[in-house]
Order: structure tokens, then C-alpha cells, then sequence
């Protein structure tokens, strides 16, 4: 049996062997070699500052800086991820250039073809600054459509109806009731103009309304967020949308106004009154060097005289004013009326108090001084220390430069001096706060010069 085993299994190879041989190779099959992987979709991911008293921020993933110097209402570029899941951290930037991480460490699993718009929310100063994740789609608009989706990241205010119709429509049902933190899913729906009313739950009370906005470009894909307001107006809210291209649009409210408060900073000219559109009387009796509360008006153009109290007639200042909706403005009577020189130095506001830091801003009002280097120093002395502003010219200002909290000397010289003109003045700040000093004259121009000491160098 062993030697049939043997001698069998070659023959029938050979016969095997033969037969193939003998076949048309065109009849066998050819190999279909697997269907490739589809490929992997990246995810996307967007970053909103939406935190009112949160300073500029940077965001950290995997321990890498991807987006820095990120400021309250804006909105990051869109960053294309591989699917997977990122450490993920956000940095306060603080003064000096020093950071501390406000949220995370955390874990962001980034899903294949999911849109992630993370919003910073929440409040600094109340502890609460926390993140948003909105979900949404990588895939392209439906073709002649319009895609949008509402969140509520107003961290000051309360459940609303959010209301999406054509301009001037009735109030209807609500696309949507939310909480803050709440958020639509996303919906396309035909270009045109639309009109954004939110409202308190089951009312037609209506906190925001847009007026008409232009939705008319096909293709648009913007996510709405009502966030804690910057701007002048009754309104706790303003929206911003937020685009796909990594751009960003501020929504007020119709009613916004603009806040105007007026400084006599001429120390030779008696009391004032200001006038509008020689017909309203908007400051009475403004002596140097007090200033108003700031006042609002609606948006617009006006004609602004500046004339003495005690005879109208006597116009030291006439000019034309535009206020911008949302805006603040510092208007500043500057000059000599001696020197026949008074004039308005009008400056715009910011009022949002960041929690990290003291906001202080320094004005040149004294025609008496020329070109100033100013100092901000730890001490009183300035023999060895550079100006931290170099030949300021009268009229100019520091903007609003960020310290932290605590004691700091004040010291404005000639320009290239080191002998004060003003100061040294000791000043104590404060956190979340907005400080404003203005150089003046002395009164009548013989006392020494000094400083007018606004917003919260002012105790209530």
C-alpha cells in the first residue's frame, strides 16, 4: 500500500499538470484586488471668545499652541483635525506676557466629518468660565441654501425664544426655546433677508431684535450666538455670527445708542453748556475740570456748540459730532480760550472691565506742557528707568494698556526730562476695573498742572 501511495500521487500531478497545459489560460478569472478604504474625513475645529470679562486668550492641543491672542468676540480660523482625541486647554493672557490655564486640561474627541465650534463661556470673575462645544457638519451647504444654527452662550441671561422670521413678521412660535448653554441643531433654508427676535419664554416681551438682516448669498453658513453685550443700548445681549471661513460679525440690537460724557479740560474758560442741534441743551453748567456721566443718544450726526452758561451767544466750540450705534465716546473741551484755541478731542470708550486686570488709560490735555514722556513705575524713582510712553504730543493718548493689581507711581516729565510736571502720583488699582487719567492745566493757566481722574479712580 505504501508503494501505491507513492507512485499515485505523481501521476496524478502529472495529469493535473497536463490538463492546465492543455487549457486556454483566457478562461480563468482575474483577480479583483479589494475596493481601497474610503477615505478618512478630518474634523473641524473653531474657537469663540465669548466670556465678556475674560482677557485675550490662547488655545493649547496636545500641549501646542494652535490659536493665540484670541479677543472676546472673535471667532478663531477653522482648523482641519485627523479624527482623534486632543488635550485640549485654553490660557488667559496676563499682564506682562505671563499666562495661566483657565480650562483644562481637558479631552476634546474630535469624531470623523464633525464641525466642533467650542465657545469660551461663562465669567472670569464669578468662577463659571468654562467650554461650549457646539456640534455641527463638515459637508458643504445644499446647493442654493442657506445654513444656520442659534446658540445661547449669554451667560447673564435667562432662558429665551429665539425667533427667526421674515422683517416684521408676528412673532409666531419659536424656532427655539433655550437655556444658556443650550444650542439648535443646524438648518438650511432658503437666501433672503431674515429678521432675529429673542424673547422671554411665552411673551411677545422682546430683549433683541436684529431688524432685517441680508441672507441673500446662497451657500452661507453661519452659527448665531447670543452673547453677554459690550455695547451701548438697553439690550443684555448682542448676537455674533460666526462663519466657516473663520470670520466673525457683530449683531446689535435696533435700539442700541451711543454714551457720550463730556470733560471741560480749558482751564481759562468759565462754566459751559452744551448744546444740540441748537435745541437741546445736553450739559448745563459744566465747570473746569468736572465731566458728566455719560449720556445716551440715538446714533446719528449732530451739531455740537460748546458756549458759555452765562450767554449762549458766546460759541467757543461748533462742530459736527457722529455717533456710532454701540459706541462710547469721551468728548474732551480742549485748549486756551485766551489763545482763542478750544477745541473737541473726541476719544472712543471701552467700558468691558477685564477680571485678570486694571485697564488704565492716559490722556495729554495740557496745552501747557509740550511733548511728555510718562512713566508707570514701582517707586517714586525714575532716574534709571526707561519712559513707559516716549514724546507724547498734546492731544494724544495711551489707549488702554492692561497691569495687575496693586500700587504703581505715575510720573509725566518733559519730553527727555526727567524733572516731573506732573506727579509722582501714587495710584492703587484694582482688578476688573478701568481707570482713566487726563493731563489738564492748572486753573486759569498759572496753577500747576494736574490730573482729571475718571471712571474708577472715581469712589461712588
Amino acid at each position: 500500500m505504501k508503494g501505491i501511495l507513492k507512485f499515485a500521487v505523481p501521476a496524478v500531478l502529472t495529469v493535473s499538470l497536463a490538463g492546465c497545459f492543455l487549457d486556454n489560460d483566457s478562461d480563468l478569472p482575474t483577480p479583483v484586488p479589494p475596493p481601497p478604504p474610503p477615505p478618512v474625513v478630518d474634523a473641524t475645529l473653531q474657537v469663540v471668545h465669548a466670556s465678556v470679562d475674560a482677557p485675550d486668550v490662547n488655545v493649547l492641543a496636545d500641549g501646542s499652541a494652535v490659536i493665540e491672542g484670541l479677543k472676546f468676540g472673535q471667532a478663531s480660523d477653522v482648523l482641519a483635525l485627523p479624527p482623534a482625541t486632543y488635550s485640549a486647554q485654553v490660557q488667559a493672557i496676563l499682564p506682562g506676557d505671563m499666562t495661566a490655564t483657565v480650562i483644562g486640561p481637558l479631552d476634546l474627541a474630535l469624531e470623523e466629518a464633525v464641525r466642533y465650534t467650542v465657545f469660551a463661556v461663562g465669567k472670569v470673575a464669578e468662577e463659571t468660565l468654562e467650554p461650549l462645544v457646539v456640534t455641527g457638519t463638515v459637508d458643504d451647504v445644499a446647493a442654493g441654501k442657506i445654513r444656520l444654527q442659534v446658540v445661547h452662550a449669554a451667560s447673564t441671561a435667562p432662558e429665551v425664544d429665539i425667533h427667526v422670521t421674515a422683517p416684521d413678521a408676528e412673532l409666531g412660535s419659536p424656532l427655539a426655546t433655550l437655556m444658556y448653554k443650550d444650542f439648535t441643531d443646524f438648518v438650511e433654508v432658503d437666501p433672503g433677508e431674515y429678521q432675529v427676535r429673542v424673547a422671554l419664554p411665552g411673551t411677545d416681551t422682546v430683549v433683541f431684535d436684529s431688524g432685517t438682516l441680508d441672507l441673500s448669498a446662497a451657500g452661507t453658513d453661519l452659527i448665531v450666538a447670543a452673547v453677554d453685550t459690550r455695547f451701548s443700548g438697553e439690550s443684555p445681549i448682542s448676537l455674533l455670527a460666526v462663519g466657516q471661513d473663520g470670520s466673525e460679525l457683530d449683531i446689535l440690537d435696533v435700539g442700541a445708542t451711543s454714551s457720550v460724557r463730556v470733560v471741560h479740560n480749558v482751564s481759562d474758560a468759565p462754566a459751559v453748556d452744551v448744546i444740540v442741534n441748537d435745541a437741546i441743551t445736553l450739559v448745563d453748567a459744566l465747570s473746569f475740570p468736572d465731566f458728566t456721566d455719560y449720556a445716551t443718544v440715538a446714533p446719528d450726526t449732530y451739531n455740537v456748540k460748546v458756549a458759555a452758561d452765562a450767554d449762549n451767544s458766546v460759541v467757543v466750540i461748533d462742530a459736527d459730532l457722529t455717533l456710532e450705534a454701540g459706541a462710547f465716546y469721551s468728548v474732551l473741551a480742549v485748549g486756551s480760550l485766551g489763545e482763542d484755541s478750544i477745541e473737541p478731542l473726541v476719544l472712543p470708550d471701552m467700558p468691558r472691565r477685564i477680571a485678570t486686570e486694571a485697564q488704565v488709560r492716559i490722556v495729554h490735555g495740557s496745552t501747557l506742557a509740550g511733548n511728555v514722556d510718562i512713566y508707570v513705575t514701582a517707586t517714586e524713582d525714575i532716574s534709571a528707568t526707561d519712559p513707559a510712553f516716549a514724546d507724547v504730543p498734546f492731544k494724544s493718548e495711551t489707549g488702554y494698556v492692561s497691569l495687575a493689581a496693586g500700587d504703581y507711581v505715575v510720573t509725566v516729565t518733559p519730553a527727555g526730562s526727567k524733572m516731573a510736571a506732573i506727579g509722582p502720583v501714587v495710584l492703587t488699582l484694582e482688578a476688573n476695573s478701568i481707570y482713566t487719567a487726563i493731563a489738564r492745566d492748572g486753573a486759569g493757566l498759572t496753577a500747576d498742572v494736574g490730573l482729571i481722574l475718571m471712571d474708577d479712580f472715581v469712589v461712588e
